[in-house]
């Protein structure tokens, strides 16, 4: 940790990466470039719904934050690939996502039994 920097704090630079990181989008394009670079049009039909201007934009960000590439490869297509710094992101991003499907199934009967207990309430007029 650099010079006593604390995401608690509003004035905190980290607090930027730390949105940046943990923005869905961002996850889901750390996780995919992990396994191989890939070019604007392979990432936007591997995350599914996601907008191309929000894509662009995303990978923008990464590229300004020092997380990816932008480059023209021999075969003459432009692909993305993660840097070193970048790379050090997979690890907790994926466990993020292994986390996300290992425990989709609880998450929704706990989304279920709290929307049940709110239209409960609303009935009861309370």
């Amino acid at each position: 940790m650099g010079a006593g920097w604390t995401v608690f704090s509003a004035k905190c630079p980290s607090r930027a990466s730390l949105a940046r990181i943990a923005n869905k989008w961002t996850a889901m394009i750390v996780v995919l470039l992990h396994e191989e670079p890939l070019r604007f049009g392979e990432l936007h039909q591997r995350v599914d719904g996601i907008a191309k201007k929000v894509l662009a934009d995303t990978l923008r960000a990464l590229e300004r934050d020092g997380m990816l590439t932008h480059g023209v490869d021999p075969d003459g297509h432009a692909r993305y690939r993660l840097t070193p710094l970048g790379r050090t992101l997979h690890e907790p991003l994926q466990a993020l996502q292994v986390w996300a499907e290992s425990h989709v199934d609880e998450v929704r009967e706990a989304q279920d039994r709290y929307d049940e207990a709110a239209d409960e309430r609303v009935l009861d007029g309370r």
